[in-house]
């Protein structure tokens, strides 16, 4: 493979969908930076749904985002779920030929590494930044359940047989794979079969001054309200001890009905807020809960910490990566309230500095991920 400089390489990039705000949305953006020329493809584009973040991304990205045959759909802001079993024909219809590196950011959510390229000896070089595979397809916690649906529950059980199948063909066409955790190239090997190398995402708040506040009383908790993240945990073992908690972020699935049945007085539910807002609560919490179950990473843990909060999370995923027991935080090693209130009160009994919190979290800066993207490329290319 000849050698290649970064700047001369013609680069596209691929995103499942751009309907809300996360960590594989704030990837995606570090992406665009680092090659700010580069076209963006997604299935489908609406940053009215993308709150505080709007502006700033439509300014960026004007002029860049192409869209699929999903813009067009009728009310498909409503019907993400549903559309992954159409998402192969709308990545199909694009022709990647005249690119010389293509990198899918893959969310678990469609299957946007089935993109080709029609020209003959034109395939562009491959890279896929894989958050995770779908974790519908392979019996991790989702943001969605449907026990409660026999009926659709074994219709989804059914098709999903045939959609792991495509996922698996679809991850074959990827020349690398890149992690963003440990946990998920465990995952990319014993699903797809292939070795992927680790670089994690990027923590904003990681390079940013902290702020000069006084430490409160108050928990907190938040990112994207979706039932994977476990925010029940959180309410029932502050609430068993009696601590007064914050929960913020977007709903999602109507997930957020289902806490506030769960909360009692002390728990306040604030929305989505804007990134100063949050490093306010960060810097000023008494300890940030991160009951994910079997998260992929958690890049809102590191944010958590690079306000020098300390951070309750579950051992198993990216918690346990991402804290340091007893040094940045405390581990629990199951999902129960009854285990995270157990790291609680640990938690009191431990004296972890604030220093030590955002000395951890300054491995993830924006400035080292996409570093570390670009020495990876050049590597390939060498």
């Amino acid at each position: 493979m000849p050698k290649k400089s970064l700047t001369s390489l013609k680069v596209a990039l691929v995103h499942d969908y751009l309907k809300e705000w996360g960590g594989a949305e704030l990837v995606l953006e570090n992406l665009s930076d680092l090659f700010p020329s580069s076209k963006i493809y997604t299935t489908l584009y609406l940053p009215s749904f993308l709150g505080p973040h709007a502006a700033r991304l439509q300014k960026k990205w004007q002029g860049r985002i192409q869209t699929s045959f999903f813009q067009k759909i009728p009310l498909a802001r409503k019907l993400i779920s549903p559309l992954r079993l159409l998402s192969p024909l709308a990545f199909l219809p694009w022709d990647f030929s005249a690119y010389d590196l293509l990198i899918t950011s893959a969310t678990g959510a469609y299957f946007p590494n089935l993109i080709r390229s029609r020209g003959p000896g034109k395939k562009p070089l491959h890279l896929c930044y894989c958050h995770t595979p779908p974790r519908y397809l392979y019996g991790l916690p989702t943001a969605r359940s449907l026990k409660k649906y026999p009926l659709l529950n074994s219709l989804a059980t059914f098709i999903n047989f045939f959609l792991r199948r495509l996922d698996y063909l679809s991850a074959q066409k990827v020349d690398y794979f890149i992690a963003n955790s440990q946990t998920v190239a465990d995952r990319i090997h014993r699903f797809y079969g292939k070795k992927a190398v680790i670089i994690n995402p990027p923590v904003p708040l990681a390079s940013t001054k902290p702020l000069n506040l006084k430490r409160e009383s108050f928990y907190l908790a938040g990112g994207r309200l979706a039932r994977a993240k476990r925010y029940d945990l959180a309410i029932k073992a502050c609430s068993k001890l009696n601590l007064p908690l914050k929960i913020f972020g977007r709903d999602f699935a109507g997930y957020q009905k289902e806490l506030e049945s769960l909360a009692g007085p002390q728990v306040e539910f604030l929305g989505e807020i804007s990134n100063q807002k949050k490093k306010e609560l960060f810097s000023t919490c008494k300890a940030y809960l991160f009951t994910s179950d079997n998260e992929d990473f958690g890049i809102v843990s590191l944010e958590a910490q690079a306000c020098g909060a300390p951070v309750v999370a579950s051992a198993v995923g990216g918690g346990g990566e991402t804290v340091l027991d007893a040094q940045t935080g405390v581990l629990f090693p199951k999902m129960t309230a009854s285990s995270v209130a157990s790291a609680l009160r640990r938690l009191q009994g431990l004296k972890i500095s604030s220093s030590a919190c955002r000395a951890h979290a300054r491995n993830y800066t924006p400035q080292a991920f996409q570093e570390k993207i670009k020495n990876f490329i050049l590597s390939v290319y060498s």
